[in-house]
């Protein structure tokens, strides 16, 4: 009788500890499914500047690898990337990790991504404060990245004509030396500057923070590409994006499509994470947008 108690007891525990195992190994396999598995989305633009001889433009927005590794040199986001055939490739900051030295995952993308199409680059929070960023924009120059620190770029197709506007990040303004209200209206006059004011001309601005969209439609742009918010990084089902930073808890620019006035802004999720090491219910993407 004892020895049968002994044996249902082992049993028991038997039992107990398949169900443990099986129940960590879902979670474990979720997790690794919600920060690994690239989704694409698609986004179609329609504007009056979009006539017939741009119709079917197509822009792969690319945002916050932070480094991460998809594959040996990438091959899982590349292959996600070449399956669209895209025009340009547009990328919106955090390439790079502040954290990390290492800028294996960043050279690689780059390297294998400019084989697809050109590729427009503007900086992140976390080039600004990058020890290694000086390196990084050595790397990108050499590499034939087109880099639009505050500039801007007129690209031809069809016959047609688009202004191309890269904002650089304002992380590397001085804060001690200019106020917010300050910096805002650096912002401001850049893009006036920077803007085509040609009426059958569109506008595409290349921004790394989203939240500042009140600047971009003030000042007349067209369709803004903007990542940063990770796309809150922890999203709770039927509540939506928890934080991002700059926003705070419930940020309403996290992700997705943004319409204010004659704006359009696509914010990406981004493909990384930085300081927090998970994402819950907020695949990586990358996002193909159609004109």
């Amino acid at each position: 009788m004892k020895k049968n108690k002994v044996i249902r007891r082992k049993l028991k525990n038997y039992k107990l500890s398949t169900q443990l195992i099986r129940f960590i190994s879902v979670i474990a396999g979720f997790c690794f499914w919600q920060n690994n598995i690239i989704t694409t989305t698609y986004v179609y633009y329609d504007s009056q500047k979009v006539d017939e001889l741009l119709s079917g433009y197509k822009i792969i927005h690319i945002s916050d690898l932070h480094n991460k590794s998809f594959g040996r040199k990438q091959k899982r986001l590349i292959e996600k990337i070449e399956k669209q055939k895209p025009n340009i490739i547009v990328v919106t900051g955090d390439m790079i990790d502040r954290t990390s030295s290492n800028m294996n995952g960043a050279k690689n993308f780059i390297l294998e991504a400019m084989e697809i199409a050109p590729i427009y680059y503007v900086t992140g929070n976390h080039e600004a404060s990058s020890k290694q960023y000086k390196e990084l924009e050595l790397f990108l120059n050499q590499s034939g990245v087109i880099m639009l620190d505050n500039e801007h770029r007129i690209i031809k197709y069809n016959q047609k004509k688009i202004n191309i506007i890269g904002l650089k990040d304002i992380g590397f303004i001085n804060r001690k030396k200019y106020s917010q209200k300050a910096i805002q209206q650096k912002v401001k006059n850049t893009l006036n500057n920077l803007k085509n004011d040609d009426d059958n001309m569109i506008n595409i601005l290349l921004v790394h923070r989203p939240e500042m969209i009140d600047l971009y439609v003030e000042t007349g742009m067209d369709l803004v590409f903007a990542g940063h918010a990770h796309g809150g990084q922890i999203r709770v089902p039927f509540i939506g994006p928890l934080y991002s930073p700059s926003q705070g808890f419930f940020p309403p620019y996290a992700q997705g499509v943004v319409k204010k006035r004659d704006t359009t802004m696509v914010v990406s999720r981004g493909l990384g994470n930085s300081i927090f090491p998970l994402r819950l219910f907020n695949r990586p993407e990358i996002i193909v947008v159609t004109l």
